[in-house]
């Protein structure tokens, strides 16, 4: 009898201990579900509180058009925006508040929205490009101002950015030809008012002056400080966008080497590269002064389906002569206090306790720095050694270099052509 309680009794402590068990497992499982919940709100309520604060076409458009209605300001773009409903936003790309920055259509003509939110005339050199609060926006030319007497409004501002030069008044020109929205040959005062407010933006300035060039978008319309460019189909130039968490937990060094993953074929890259050398051409010494490129990032950057490169983000293109004069009233201590965006560094005078207004490397030895990577992973073998050569020589280039000029144009030509024989002769070029 003994011998039948005992396996009896071991069956009953087994199935206890089993039942103790899944209790601890079922624990787990719901501790782990509540955690996954918990972690997935929290994400949810962050990625979309962070949506609402950076994406703000809405009020962007609201304010825009309002001013419309009461005829402060005039554009090409106003009445399909505000009016006929066919300039519509998209998605949102927006990285700061005040900068709104959305994909859009116009009518069977894909484009990019760009909006300001700040009541704001002036923008400043600055790494995060802080307004200076003067004077409402949309407040200048005032009524009762002549054409003649807005053109010297707009040549004096234009000196001050781009400086004193032989074909400024054909700057001039090209500025009130953009004015003109609606192409009747004169320019409203809420055109004036319009194009007043977009010249303080230097993205705006910058595809006015290269309007025929093909390293920029084209500027398509314009509503107030709202304006709309051309699409890019792929950007950025290379490398590939994570969502926010994942961004936190990739490595530095990974994330670089996982971007080289994600690019086209080398000559494509080549063709690409050729593209931001010319650009980069296109802004040293170009018909209407130098401009300073201060982020070589990959993100401002793309390029088109026939792989020609296409500036995305030209807020941090800066003349080079406004450059100079903001960076003279630069106070600091050390050199790290004399940058201007992610590139343009110049050094600290500590004897003044003033920056000094010449950059320390010219857009075209950044660029080389940016491409290095680019263009040497998947390089053809015969091609590598000379290649890296001139890419190093590239990026030791410096601003305050006696030739520096002759040296520029000399390492820009070898380097155009040692890429272009490599693909001259294919479907690529």
């Amino acid at each position: 009898m003994a011998r039948g309680l005992f396996p009896r009794a071991w069956m009953s402590k087994s199935y206890y201990h089993f039942q103790v068990r899944l209790s601890h497992v079922r624990v787990k499982y719901l501790f782990l579900t509540w955690l996954a919940v918990f972690v997935g709100s929290w994400v949810i309520y962050v990625q979309y509180s962070s949506y609402t604060e950076l994406c703000r076409g809405r009020e962007c458009q609201n304010n825009i058009c309002d001013q419309y209605r009461k005829g402060v300001i005039d554009g090409s773009a106003c009445s399909s925006l505000c009016e006929k409903g066919s300039l519509y936003f998209g998605r949102c790309l927006s990285s700061k508040p005040n900068n709104q920055v959305y994909t859009g259509s116009w009518g069977d003509v894909d484009g990019v929205i760009k909006c300001q939110l700040n009541d704001v005339l002036h923008y400043e050199l600055g790494e995060e490009l802080e307004p200076r609060k003067e004077s409402a926006l949309f407040d200048k030319p005032t009524r009762g101002t002549s054409v003649e007497k807005f053109k010297e409004m707009v040549s004096s501002h234009l000196k001050a950015k781009v400086g004193e030069q032989a074909n400024l008044s054909s700057l001039v020109s090209l500025i009130l030809t953009v004015a003109d929205g609606n192409k009747d040959g004169r320019v409203s005062l809420p055109e004036a008012k319009s194009a007043w407010a977009l010249l303080q933006l230097n993205e705006v300035l910058l595809a006015v002056v290269l309007q025929d060039r093909e390293h920029t978008p084209k500027l398509l319309g314009f509503c107030g400080d709202l304006y709309v460019v051309e699409r890019v189909p792929y950007t950025p130039l290379y490398g590939l966008s994570l969502p926010w968490p994942l961004e936190l937990w990739v490595p530095a060094g990974f994330r670089r080497s996982m971007d080289q993953w994600f690019t086209p074929s080398w000559p494509r890259k080549a063709k690409i590269s050729i593209g931001l050398l010319e650009l980069v051409e296109d802004v040293f010494h170009g018909p209407f002064g130098s401009f300073l490129m201060c982020d070589m990032r990959p993100g401002s950057f793309g390029y088109t389906d026939r792989h020609d490169l296409r500036l995305v983000d030209g807020r941090l293109v800066v003349p080079e002569e406004a450059f100079g004069s903001a960076m003279r009233l630069q106070r600091c201590r050390e050199d790290g206090d004399c940058v201007y965006g992610v590139d343009c560094r110049t050094s600290c005078d500590r004897a003044e306790g003033h920056c000094t207004p010449r950059v320390s490397q010219p857009n075209l030895a950044r660029a080389c720095g940016a491409l290095k990577d680019y263009l040497l992973r998947g390089a053809p073998a015969h091609l590598r050694d000379e290649l890296e050569k001139q890419l190093y020589s590239c990026m030791a280039l410096r601003g305050s270099a006696q030739h520096m000029e002759m040296e520029h144009s000399l390492i820009l030509n070898n380097l155009k052509t040692l890429l272009w024989k490599q693909i001259s002769h294919t479907k690529d070029s």
